[in-house]
């Protein structure tokens, strides 16, 4: 208020009028300048005394150290010494009289209660029924102590946990018991005992009532005072009345509670939970992270070694699958979750466990890969291929796979041969590459989910690559409902961390599928020690003067066709250009009707790109040092054109392994390019065909010769490479065409990879969103980056 009336020069109005304020301003504030001046060491306090008979509380009046809030000076030794400087154990207290009257008075405007007080001539306390104490805890104290006054609680009530200590359950529960091959799962009953607690005292029914009766907000249990909430009553009467039809509480339930999701039974507080047996390891394990589960011993029939990491992940594999629940396993590319699956297998095999055959869905390119690891790994687990023209169908199937241990099928079989899939009795659904489910709606995600059986598994890389909802996805898979209903979902979790950054949200949905979720990095070096470094680097080219042209000239025409369109025309229309425009940044001969190299220059061919330009050099530098790299593109096109040009340029041999590469010639080029010392240096792969399942570490280099958009789909290629066996540093090339879309959005990008854990909006959807304005901005050529001709 003081600074208020120093700055009065800023109001303006009649003279008579602003002397008149100042008086009246300077008469109310009067106070407290005396008091910041002169008795800045003690403050007007208040303590709130329980009753000692009948209902009333006494607030009671003192005088605080400002310094040291311990020492009090009641009002009634204040009263009794009418001095100016009052001596007392040890202080000095100047103006007491003035002090606790001038801060009374400032107090009674915040709370007017103590206004009848202050009509005596020496006011001690005040009394307050249960209500007006009630509301002066919940809504005055803090006021007051904002202002600068200083509040005193009963311990109880001032602390904010024991304010929260109200009424509610303790519960108590255990596994009911199973025979060996049975298996619980997440909706499975438990167990369990409860009792109704409040301030850490347990009530029975008729206790209850009698504090009901009361009906006051404020009881007393055993000489503590507690909240008594009027919602907490209804909710308890509603249980008790519940309980005639036995309240269920299922593992679910349990888990929530545990992590913290959920703190209510039947709308009442669970104050306590306890589990025992059982239960109570399986939420130890569950909660305090998934080092803890204890290791199973390696299967004799396991045909190989396993790092202790990957020990770790086959026996947290088979705790999950003994309790019936399931599990993610989301290991970085290259840290051999392939490994880890078939010995799981092996484990239950030699556990006599394995009475059903597992379905293994995968993508068609690694369909073989998993054939050779289980020959290789596992041989004794029974495994065949569902796929081809000549696979079983109808009943046919279900005697094919009676023998099985494994059936391996694609996902788009999946989808195509599911009403015969549904005639075999499965005991588990593995999907390999499960980010192939991440669209819920689509329909092999909605097939897999229609497949039942006693255990699932997904195997991925890249649980999260876009959006939360491709979380969801899995984890519906995994244990159907666990994370609610889609739409729910949405509303509490993906809008709130996607949108707004909601840590709070963000912690609670890490500690709800932390459980399921078996994540290791092979960054990490408490993981793995031996694997080497990894170096990303951005190679930024320019565009030749004929793709700066042909760039220019499609921009300028389709954002005046995109300006005229709507709706999903627009869109469609926005993506096509999108993919032009990459063509563009590749090879202006991608753009061309008639793509031959036949009748094209070697050194025309070369100059025409940028990209191409700066490939063949770095190309040239590896091959000198005895090097082999990998080469990725999502245009088939551009890898038909490159693999013969590359072969003209350097005089040897090159692959290109893409979608329509047959499984022969496929697994003929890997183990060419892996194992023959004079084999192949070169190998281009289109992103689709070569971007998952492979391991190619016989490479030390990769290329993205033009960039995806999405990190996640970006490093499951390079991890073709950078994996187990790999013994050199390997180093990767990403090409973007600088002044183009290829910088900005590679810009982006490189702003979103601290998120990527949480949530990458990648992809190029977003774009097809954008008004006209923007999307020019974004899509507008910087002509300095154009490769003049006379530099070559």
């Amino acid at each position: 208020m003081a600074s208020g009336i120093r700055t009065r020069k800023n109001f303006k109005g009649e003279a008579p009028r602003l002397e008149r304020l100042e008086a009246a301003l300077q008469q109310w504030t009067a106070p407290v300048q005396r008091q910041s001046q002169r008795q800045i060491a003690f403050r007007t306090c208040f303590y709130l005394h329980p009753p000692t008979s009948g209902q009333d509380w006494t607030l009671e009046y003192f005088l605080q150290s400002v310094h040291d809030p311990d020492f009090l000076v009641s009002a009634r030794v204040v009263w009794n010494n009418p001095v100016d400087r009052l001596e007392y154990m040890g202080r000095t207290i100047e103006a007491p009289q003035e002090t606790l009257l001038a801060g009374l008075g400032l107090a009674s405007r915040l709370y007017p209660v103590l206004e009848p007080s202050l009509q005596t001539a020496q006011p001690q306390s005040c009394q307050l029924n249960p209500l007006q104490v009630y509301e002066f805890i919940k809504a005055t104290a803090w006021r007051l102590q904002d202002s600068g006054f200083g509040v005193i609680l009963p311990p109880n009530l001032a602390n904010q946990e024991g304010w929260a200590n109200r009424l509610g359950l303790r519960v108590q529960a255990e596994t009911p018991k199973l025979g060996k091959n049975q298996r619980l799962g997440l909706q499975s009953l438990l167990n369990f005992k409860w009792e109704l607690t409040i301030g850490g005292q347990r009530l029975s029914r008729s206790e209850f009532d009698r504090l009901v009766a009361l009906k006051t907000p404020l009881v007393e249990i055993n000489g503590e005072w507690v909240e008594l909430r009027p919602q907490d009553i209804r909710a308890a009467q509603a249980f008790f009345e519940s309980r005639k039809d036995q309240t269920s509480l299922s593992l679910e339930d349990a888990l929530r509670i545990s992590t913290g999701d959920t703190q209510m039974i039947e709308k009442l507080p669970v104050l306590g939970f306890e589990a025992s047996g059982a239960l109570q390891e399986l939420i130890n394990t569950l909660t305090s992270g998934n080092q803890s589960v204890e290791p199973i011993e390696v299967p004799q029939s396991f045909r190989g070694e396993l790092r202790p990491y990957q020990v770790r992940g086959a026996s947290w594999l088979a705790f999950l699958e003994r309790w019936g629940l399931g599990a993610c396993l989301a290991d970085d590319m290259g840290l051999g979750k392939t490994i880890q699956l078939i010995a799981f297998m092996l484990h239950l095999q030699a556990q006599d466990l394995l009475g059903k055959p597992t379905l293994l869905v995968c993508p068609t390119s690694v369909l073989g890969n998993w054939e050779r690891e289980i020959r290789r790994f596992g041989p004794s687990i029974k495994a065949i291929v569902h796929h081809g023209d000549r696979r079983p169908q109808g009943k046919a199937l279900a005697k094919a796979v009676q023998k099985q241990h494994l059936v391996i099928t694609s996902y788009s079989l999946v989808h195509r041969d599911l009403k015969a899939l549904q005639t075999v009795s499965w005991q588990g659904i593995v999907l390999d590459e499960a980010q192939n489910i991440k669209n819920a709606d689509a329909k092999q995600s909605q097939a897999v989910r229609q497949l039942d059986a006693q255990f699932r598994i997904a195997l991925t890389g890249t649980p999260v690559e876009n959006r939360l909802s491709e979380l969801w996805s899995i984890m519906d898979f995994l244990n159907p409902g666990y994370l609610g209903p889609k739409n729910f979902f949405q509303r509490r979790f993906a809008i709130p961390i996607e949108r707004y950054g909601d840590t709070a949200s963000l912690k609670t949905l890490r500690s709800l599928v932390q459980p399921f979720i078996l994540r290791r990095l092979k960054t990490d070096r408490t993981i793995i020690q031996d694997l080497p470094e990894k170096q990303e680097m951005t190679v930024f080219c320019g565009l030749s003067a004929e793709q700066g042209t042909l760039y220019q000239q499609l921009v300028d025409q389709s954002l005046v066709e995109i300006e005229s369109a709507e709706g999903i025309q627009r869109r469609g229309m926005i993506l096509a250009l999108l993919t032009r425009l990459k063509q563009v940044c590749n090879h202006p001969l991608l753009f061309q009707e008639d793509t031959s190299l036949e009748q094209t220059n070697l050194s025309d061919f070369r100059l025409a790109s940028g990209k191409l330009q700066r490939l063949e050099e770095m190309l040239e530098e590896l091959l000198l040092e005895g090097d082999r790299c990998l080469i990725f593109t999502q245009f088939a096109e551009w890898g038909k054109l490159l693999q013969p040009h590359l072969e003209r340029t350097f005089n040897r041999e090159v692959i290109f392994l893409y979608g329509s590469t047959s499984k022969k010639q496929r697994e003929e080029m890997i183990d060419r390019f892996q194992n023959d010392p004079q084999g192949p240096r070169i190998f281009i792969l289109s992103l689709k065909a070569g971007g998952v399942g492979l391991n190619l570490t016989r490479a030390n280099h990769v290329f993205h010769f033009d960039r995806w958009w999405n990190p996640a789909v970006e490093n499951q290629a390079t991890d073709r490479v950078f994996r187990i066996g790999q013994t050199r540093n390997v180093q990767v090339h990403k090409f973007v065409c600088t002044g183009t879309l290829e910088e900005k959005i590679h810009e982006l990008i490189e702003s979103k990879k601290a998120l990527s854990e949480q949530v990458v909006g990648a992809g190029e959807t977003w774009l097809t969103e954008l008004d006209t304005d923007a999307l020019r901005n974004l899509l507008l050529l910087d002509r300095a980056a154009v490769i003049d001709d006379e530099d070559n």
